[in-house]
């Protein structure tokens, strides 16, 4: 039977929000089965608890946010994708900021976390949320139009394309499709780091956003370029990086998915609003675990160390 899965010691780690700008402390904890990914605020007198649910994000400007009451934790997105990527089904997340550390700008630091507190398997089978008819999210019309899907796959795979009409960006590749029974989490999306425009980051600071950014943790382009000295770490690295946002969106549906993921243009707003419009349609999801890796489909078999 594939089995879920936690961590199996402690590991912790101090970076920067993104948006905040503020330091912050974040230690990874092992959970019990059926626990989910939940995130404790700790620097609050009270500790206050927020699963990892699409029902609590909150918002969705620059970042997937969760929300219970006035309190936040931002910036979820890369260390869901991160859980995602490697399997990990239960896990304590606690931090003393209302932001998770942005660190390279990609999820790569969180594999890297995760991997030196090794994984566990528990003794509880692994539940899957297998799509059974698609579900479709839309915003806009004709050239403007932004859209998410999800429709049954025996697997998980993911289509993104993107459209940001700058020499950058178009020079590279505007679409790219990941499919998990063949391609590896760590090695073709992980380090895909979140990107920026120089021109927006004032903008952006005025609105209380970006405020930790840098070329540290984002690819930041002028007019006309990339202005990392470093370049790019894949020729796509821009839509994968939409992808990996994507991965850890979808994360937030509280269980792995069984299907494929197809969207233009999309963002967090979208992705949140298509997990949302998922769950509220029981006849289009199933619950499922798979009796042995026989069962199983390729996608979900690969050895965490290999993932």
């Amino acid at each position: 039977m594939l089995l879920q899965r936690t961590i199996k010691q402690s590991v912790s780690t101090t970076g920067v929000g993104l948006h905040s700008g503020r330091r912050v402390e974040i230690t990874l904890r092992p959970a019990e089965p059926n626990t989910g990914i939940v995130f404790h605020r700790v620097d609050l007198p009270e500790v206050v608890d927020l699963p990892a649910r699409a029902d609590a994000v909150g918002d969705t400007r620059m970042a997937s946010v969760l929300q219970q009451g006035s309190v936040r934790v931002s910036t979820v997105e890369h260390l869901m994708s991160a859980l995602a990527g490697l399997g990990v089904d239960n896990l304590h997340v606690d931090l003393d900021a209302e932001e998770v550390p942005i660190m390279d700008g990609s999820a790569g630091t969180f594999v890297y976390l995760l991997r030196s507190a090794g994984l566990l398997e528990q003794a509880a089978p692994k539940r899957f949320l297998r799509v059974l008819k698609p579900v479709e999210v839309r915003e806009g019309e004709g050239p403007a139009a932004k859209w998410a899907r999800l429709e049954p796959h025996d697997g998980f795979a993911l289509s993104f394309s993107i459209d940001f009409r700058h020499p950058a960006i178009d020079s590279t590749a505007n679409a790219a499709e990941i499919d998990f029974a063949r391609d590896s989490y760590v090695k073709t999306i992980a380090r895909a780091r979140t990107f920026g425009f120089a021109s927006e980051v004032e903008a952006l600071r005025s609105m209380g956003l970006a405020r930790g950014g840098s070329l540290d943790n984002a690819i930041v382009m002028d007019e006309y370029r990339v202005l990392n000295a470093d370049g790019l770490r894949y020729d796509d690295e821009f839509v994968k990086h939409k992808i990996l946002d994507a991965i850890g969106d979808l994360y937030l549906a509280g269980n792995p998915l069984v299907a494929r993921y197809v969207a233009c243009k999309s963002g967090h707003g979208l992705n949140n609003q298509l997990v949302r419009a998922l769950l509220a349609r029981q006849d289009c999801w199933e619950l499922v675990s798979y009796e042995s890796r026989d069962t199983a489909p390729a996608a979900f078999t690969r050895d965490w160390q290999l993932a």
